[in-house]
């Protein structure tokens, strides 16, 4: 079993009077992590409920305190996995939290759309959020340690960082292909917002093979024929269900600074790959900058929340085509970073940003220091 880097973190949150919300898309190991915590506890003081079980939404459905006392019994610790499978599931929460505080809740679930609509009016004050994702970086090199771990770099960037593809790489462009077809859009297909379910899937086809660039609303609804407001529900819908994710554009003093673009990621690279079916190396890939690029920043994205670093993050650009590739704010402070497979090529930091801003640092991040880029604080 992989060791992620949530159990630790979630289990210096129990006993705080608050659920425990545990977000992610399918098949990251969610289950895996709270039935290890679970094994933490005495078997009769921990109840496992899995939501995709017909019977267990039954019980949870419009429910009584009588009821959820029978179900929790002697339990400290609940878990309610795939939670957003209940109806009404959000006042089952807050009726296990106000009533019974000798219990710890962990909820998971798959659809941040679903589940936060449930759950963000009744648990208010009462709940700690994380989202999960894929295997990050550091995991890995727990895992398998540093060198061999950094000898997978290639591999990960090509086949992504899901628990089975790490465990199973033998056949992970057959474990990939299904990942990207049935689980990918399982519960985007539920939802009332998607009419056309062929449209989602071009959709995903053409923001996959825009890694790295900027991303035009109107362009793809004139591709696709469909209208633009459609275009942003269908992503909206995709970034809830933690398929891709956004970054905007910076900007606060230039004139001809671009504001109105986005650029679109996914936070695996391996599903990324697997929607365009190419599971080529990276020695004979047109694509290897993009893919570097948004495999970098996905990183990033984990290991800031893993530590709970609290940043904004965007990239920049002129109309003149100055460009930053990634840039992050905290605490009034800019960080600008570039992003380059090949460490003989140097990144260029534009001297309108440079000088229209107060950077505190500057960074071309290449395999060489990609370590250092995660850690930094």
């Amino acid at each position: 079993m992989i060791p992620r880097i949530l159990t630790d973190l979630l289990l210096s949150r129990t006993n705080q009077g608050k659920a425990l919300i545990l977000l992610g898309a399918r098949q990251i190991g969610k289950t895996t992590l709270v039935k290890n915590l679970a094994e933490r506890f005495p078997e009769h003081e921990s109840t496992y409920l899995n939501c995709d079980e017909q019977s267990t939404r039954m019980l949870l459905e419009d429910t009584s305190i009588a009821t959820l006392s029978r179900i929790v019994g002697e339990s400290k610790l609940v878990v309610i996995d795939e939670a957003q499978r209940v109806k009404n599931i959000g006042l089952t929460l807050k009726l296990i939290t106000d009533n019974m505080p000798f219990v710890q809740l962990i909820v998971t679930g798959s659809s941040a759309l679903d589940i936060s609509s449930e759950i963000n009016e009744p648990l208010t004050g009462r709940k700690f959020e994380y989202q999960m994702f894929p295997v990050s970086y550091p995991e890995l090199i727990r895992h398998e340690g540093f060198v061999k771990a950094v000898g997978q770099l290639e591999e990960r960037m090509v086949f992504g960082m899901y628990p089975e593809i790490v465990m199973r790489p033998a056949q992970a462009q057959l474990l990939l292909q299904n990942l990207a077809g049935s689980y990918l859009y399982k519960d985007l297909y539920n939802l009332d917002g998607i009419r056309k379910p062929q449209l989602l899937e071009k959709l995903v086809l053409a923001l996959a093979w825009q890694i790295g660039h900027e991303v035009s609303y109107s362009e793809l609804a004139n591709t696709l024929q469909i209208s633009k407001e459609t275009v942003s529900n269908y992503i909206d819908l995709l970034e809830k269900a933690f398929v891709v994710f956004r970054l905007g554009p910076f900007s606060r003093n230039l004139r001809n600074e671009i504001t109105t673009s986005r650029k679109i990621y996914f936070y695996d690279t391996g599903i990324r790959n697997a929607v365009i079916d190419n599971f080529e190396p990276l020695s004979k890939r047109a694509d290897v900058g993009q893919l570097w690029e948004n495999f970098a920043i996905a990183e990033r994205l984990k290991a800031n929340s893993y530590a709970e670093r609290f940043r904004r993050n965007y990239f920049w650009r002129t109309h003149a085509q100055q460009e930053i590739d990634y840039v992050e704010e905290t605490a009034g402070k800019l960080f600008a970073y570039e992003f380059k497979w090949n460490p003989a090529k140097k990144g260029r930091f534009s001297t309108a940003f440079t000088s229209s801003y107060e950077v505190a640092e500057t960074m071309t991040v290449t395999p060489a220091n990609f370590i250092d880029f995660l850690e930094k604080p």
